[in-house]
């Protein structure tokens, strides 16, 4: 396979990745939510086995199959589960209107790009652009966990910003060391289930998950 199919490959995955950060931010169903992290995780999964064959690097091929197994299968399935047991579907209003916050997601691509221009111009690994793109990737992340009140959408974007992390480590260096990604993905397992059961026992105490309700406790 050329260079510049791999390359076309790369930079299309890269940017359904982006994409799908942008789609998250403008929905509002629980499911959708879901399911849309599970598309961009498949294009992660994808964009990593595409690496490992440019590279001839067999451990970026078994980060590939656990992207996919974790983030596309294992994860989704327990965070529609506990979807159904707190009978929670949709995202109330959100505290940024969807117009605003797809123009904030835009400038949030721009920042991304601004920032790593310089570490772009100077690399010359096959993935390079796409690290403007795992920054952007990370800061929408962040938005989407202020802008939203339901403790479950703040999970998801939790997970957007390791997608984030993840990319944009291969996109630098071709991934970590095995052990290190291995424990990476054990860690964020872990992670969606503890902050799972939380939001779980948070909607049977307070009858629930909007954060907003949850800070004035502190009042």
């Amino acid at each position: 396979m050329s260079s510049e199919v791999l390359t076309d490959a790369i930079n299309g995955l890269a940017a359904i990745i982006l994409l799908t950060s942008i789609v998250l931010v403008a929905s509002k169903r629980m499911r959708s939510l879901v399911r849309t992290f599970m598309i961009q995780s498949l294009a992660l999964g994808m964009f990593a086995a595409v690496v490992a064959y440019y590279t001839g690097a067999d451990h970026i091929y078994i980060v590939a199959v656990l992207t996919i197994a974790l983030k596309v299968f294992v994860i989704p399935y327990f965070l529609e589960y506990t979807i159904d047991k707190i009978h929670v579907k949709k995202e109330i209003e959100p505290l940024v209107g969807i117009p605003m916050s797809l123009l904030i997601c835009a400038g949030l691509a721009f920042v991304g790009y601004y920032v790593s221009e310089p570490i772009i111009a100077s690399g010359d690994a096959i993935t390079k652009n796409c690290f403007a793109i795992s920054l952007a990737v990370v800061l929408i992340g962040l938005f989407l966990m202020i802008s939203r009140r339901k403790a479950m959408t703040e999970v998801i974007a939790i997970l957007v910003i390791e997608n984030g992390i993840f990319l944009g480590a291969i996109s630098i260096t071709y991934g970590m060391p095995l052990i290190v990604e291995i424990g990476v993905f054990f860690d964020v397992l872990v992670a969606a289930l503890i902050m799972g059961i939380f939001a779980y026992k948070i909607n049977r105490t307070f009858e629930t998950l909007d954060t907003t309700f949850m800070r004035r406790l502190r009042d």
